[in-house]
């Protein structure tokens, strides 16, 4: 059996969803079952962090995303051996790369979370996907009550990667030989702006949509108004450095899945229903996805 946290993230619910068309038993991990809305034939249990021990009985594979487990990430994989597992597959992030800056708080948090799989005894996988297409969701919003988004840098260049296709290369490094101890780097297969993000997403939605650049220091408080000051800045530093600068791009997701990456338009496609204008959906927030 593979356990999955995280299981009701862009992610996991796309790999729980994978595993279970395949007929493979899954036990889905999430902090609130009830509304999880998983497959049935998967197994879905609360998620404890802090009292992980019967969580992984009879599992041999793990799933991990960083931020289900926190800091109890060391006793959670203390508890995944000790149950059985004997291959985690973790959730990482394309910032832990040579001549990176590791004062970031999304490079503290995954060096960490990689170092402590490390020592976990565990056989290990380290997905580290760059920016990914989900992240427009950001917009989703903005578009549910006009045809404009205010964003940062227009001109910064990404190449944004489906969740499905993480999900596709997490199954396969779970159910085949030979990811042991392997490290893959994952983007789309394609170079896009902000701002030509903005536009396909109004082609999927048949809507004639405009970005509207705003100043940095504005982005805090409007744009990000949950987020810690200094994740705000170091994130901002990140957008500014990618301004104009063609994105790594990779071809592992076909190389692994036997399938290329889902270019960004896709991904806008697919998630259509999340940018639906609140009068179209019939309702306040009818739009708005389960992901």
């Amino acid at each position: 059996m593979i356990a999955v946290t995280g299981a009701t993230g862009n992610v996991g619910r796309a790999l729980v969803e994978r595993l279970t068309a395949a007929h493979h038993p899954v036990r889905a991990l999430t902090r609130d079952p009830e509304r999880a809305g998983l497959p049935g034939s998967a197994e879905v249990v609360k998620f404890r962090p802090d009292d992980a021990a019967a969580l992984f009985e009879g599992t041999t594979r793990l799933f991990l995303y960083v931020q289900a487990a926190g800091p109890h990430t060391p006793a959670l994989l203390a508890a995944a051996r000790e149950a059985g597992v004997r291959h985690v597959v973790l959730l990482s992030s394309g910032i832990i790369e040579d001549g990176a800056d590791e004062t970031h708080p999304i490079h503290v948090m995954h060096a960490t979370a990689e170092r402590q799989i490390r020592d976990s005894g565990l056989a290990w996988t380290f997905l580290r996907p760059n920016a990914f297409a989900a992240n427009a969701l950001q917009w989703a919003r903005q578009l549910r009550t006009g045809d404009t988004v205010r964003g940062v840098y227009a001109n910064m260049v990404t190449a944004p990667i489906h969740e499905d296709d993480i999900a596709a290369v997490a199954e396969r490094t779970l159910l085949d030989d030979g990811h042991e101890g392997a490290v893959h780097r994952l983007t789309g297969p394609e170079a896009i702006t902000t701002s030509e993000q903005i536009a396909a997403i109004g082609r999927a939605t048949g809507r004639d949509l405009t970005f509207t650049e705003v100043p940095p220091d504005e982005a805090g408080p409007e744009l990000f108004p949950q987020a810690p000051p200094e994740f705000v800045r170091a994130l901002l530093k990140t957008f500014a450095d990618a301004v104009d600068v063609p994105p790594e791009i990779t071809t592992t997701v076909e190389k692994i899945t036997g399938t290329p990456a889902r270019a960004f338009a896709r991904w806008a496609e697919d998630h259509a229903a999340d940018f639906r204008k609140v009068q179209d959906a019939g309702g306040p927030g009818g739009g708005a996805g389960s992901r």
